[in-house]
């Protein structure tokens, strides 16, 4: 290389600059670990989640079976085997048929010189051999009682997951050329960007994921024009600005979840579903749930139904001097929905007409990957954390969620921030996905318990709330059931299930992609497509079989449902001009509230 190709040599001041600071970081992060583990004193580590357990008695079952085991290495070794000529093939410069092959759409291994390169071609194949054999061998061992089984699966995967070849330096031939170019500089970047965020988190490490300062509420995130019109101790009542002559006399409610923040469906003008609604004529309101602290501890589910749904229901009626009103329900939020309607169903009251499921469980008999979390064992430990502090604290959910999809959302940034040294990319989704709430004490265990673990929301009279037994069977409201085919959070076939638990007419929709992009996915992006089926089978593959796919946005369907329902319309109504005096502009107060803000220094 001659010494014009030779890379430039860092800034001196700029290196000095780097180490000063990461000095002082891990100076002052060592002092203050040594000072936590002091008070906390020493103690014998934990098996909450009963992983250990579980990995016994998959161990216990396996070695039970030696000719099996044995099978498997012998398969084992005959992959590597065929590696071992195709590897030696692509040294003489020959081409051959891979061994093993990454998913289509696996990101880890985007880079060309996966492909290109026989050594990290080889790397590459001797990973995906070794990640199928583990899988495998651990998750088809007989026996196995299926709680067990699910926790060994879902572990192993992490264990293997974190093991990739493109999560170390000296194995990523991206990380490799970055070094190269910039002296190192990428690492002393990353390992300074590390310590940034471990202090940043008080200690245990918060993965960075987006600039958090590239975003403003109301200004470039969660910026529909509108007023809060109402505010009580769990919830802020969000109207918005109509932007058509008329809307539908029905005005929509939202009720999102309080797992998450509401701006979910406000993040930008092009992907915004509360705009949209109010383009396509509808008064919209929304639920902004407050981000609980210890003081809201013996909040109970009871009270998201009183203070929060019903007494939405009563201002959206009193504000626009309605009877009857559309309501929609997102993941948990649904939940509460569906609650509520049996609650008003019991009580004859009829001003709910139409309902919206958006990716929402009333029937928790297949909770997917979720439920590897939720169990007697796991229930009780997180109860006792919770009842020491009032509350579930947001990190922690955020936390167990990445794990879904932890090579997306935790080890593709680990790449970029620790061995690229970069800062991650400003991006609205995940500045929304960062933005975690906490879970009251007193709810949450009443949830996990009488929904999750023992499924009773979709029993007649299997929970009581506010002293009346909710009997989802007597729920005669329209309803619209939209869920996604790749959502692991409340996977579309639990979701079926309990669409059928209604006993009102229902239109089941399945769109494309997950959890979040199945549901924010506007007519405008013409992406995923989406399938229906006027029958109602009594289980979703008999749906799925005779379903019929369409393109584009399922967005235009609901919206031909919900008008066909009923096509009246008014006035457009002025949130500034109802009933309620308005308080303050959207998107209010209670959703700027961060936990992640950073903490000022004293």
């Amino acid at each position: 290389m001659s010494a014009k190709e030779a890379p430039a040599l860092p800034d001196p001041k700029e290196i000095a600059k780097t180490y000063a600071e990461v000095a002082e970081r891990a100076s002052h992060l060592i002092t203050e670990h040594m000072k936590r583990q002091m008070k906390k004193g020493i103690s014998a580590p934990s098996d909450d989640l009963g992983i250990a357990q579980a990995f016994m008695d998959m161990m216990a079952k396996m070695l039970a079976n030696p000719y099996k085991l044995a099978q498997a290495q012998m398969n084992l070794v005959w992959d590597y085997f065929s590696l071992w000529q195709h590897s030696t093939l692509r040294m003489m410069g020959m081409q051959g048929t891979p061994v093993a092959q990454p998913k289509k759409g696996d990101k880890r291994f985007a880079d060309a010189e996966w492909e290109e390169h026989f050594l990290f071609d080889f790397i590459k194949q001797s990973y995906l051999i070794t990640a199928r054999h583990i899988h495998d061998s651990v998750t088809n061992v007989e026996d196995l009682d299926d709680v067990s089984r699910k926790k060994v699966n879902f572990f192993t995967r992490q264990f293997i997951d974190a093991l990739a070849p493109s999560n170390f330096a000296m194995t990523n031939p991206e990380v490799l050329r970055e070094t190269v170019k910039s002296n190192g500089q990428n690492l002393l970047k990353g390992f300074n960007n590390l310590l940034r965020d471990i202090e940043e988190g008080g200690g245990q490490l918060r993965v960075k994921m987006t600039d958090p300062s590239a975003f403003e509420m109301g200004k470039n995130v969660a910026s529909t024009p509108g007023k809060v019109i109402f505010q009580n101790e769990m919830i802020q009542l969000l109207q918005f600005s109509p932007t058509t002559k008329e809307q539908w006399k029905r005005p929509l409610l939202i009720i999102p979840p309080w797992i998450n923040k509401y701006y979910i469906l406000d993040l930008r003008d092009s992907n915004s579903w509360i705009k949209w609604c109010t383009d396509q004529g509808h008064t919209v309101f929304v639920i902004s749930w407050v981000n609980p602290d210890a003081k809201l501890a013996k909040k109970g589910f009871d009270d998201y139904l009183t203070e929060g749904a019903l007494t939405a229901i009563d201002v959206v009626c009193q504000q626009t001097g309605e009877k009857e009103i559309n309501l929609i329900g997102y993941c948990l939020g649904g939940t509460l929905l569906g609650s509520t309607m049996g609650y008003m169903a019991a009580k004859k009251d009829k001003r709910i007409a139409s309902a919206t499921f958006f990716v929402a469980l009333l029937d928790f008999s297949m909770p997917g990957e979720l439920g590897v979390f939720i169990d007697e064992g796991q229930v009780a430990s997180l109860e006792k954390k919770m009842e020491e502090r009032g509350y579930l604290e947001g990190s922690e959910m955020a936390g167990t969620f990445n794990m879904l999809r932890s090579n997306d959302l935790i080890w593709s940034f680990v790449v970029n921030n620790y061995l690229m040294g970069k800062e991650p990319f400003p991006f609205d989704l995940l500045y929304w996905n960062s933005d975690s709430t906490r879970m009251p004490y007193k709810m949450h265990s009443f949830y996990l318990r009488n929904m999750y673990m023992k499924n009773l929301l979709r029993v007649p009279g299997g929970i009581t709330l506010l002293d009346t037994p909710i009997d989802l069977s007597k729920v005669k409201t329209p309803s619209y059931f939209i869920s996604t085919v790749e959502d692991h959070i409340a996977p579309w076939k639990s979701t079926y299930l309990g669409s059928t638990a209604l006993g009102g007419p229902v239109r089941f929709v399945l769109g494309g992609s997950g959890h979040i992009a199945g549901i924010v996915n506007p007519p405008s992006a013409n992406k995923y497509g989406f399938w229906t089926n006027d029958k109602r089978p009594d289980t979703p593959d008999e749906w799925f079989a005779d379903a019929k796919q369409h393109e584009g946005s399922w967005w235009t369907d609901w919206q031909k449902w919900i008008t066909g329902l009923d096509d009246a319309k008014v006035p457009a109504r002025d949130p500034s001009k109802g009933k309620f005096k308005a308080l303050e502009d959207a998107p209010g107060s209670f959703v700027k509230f961060r936990l992640d803000a950073p903490k000022k220094k004293k």
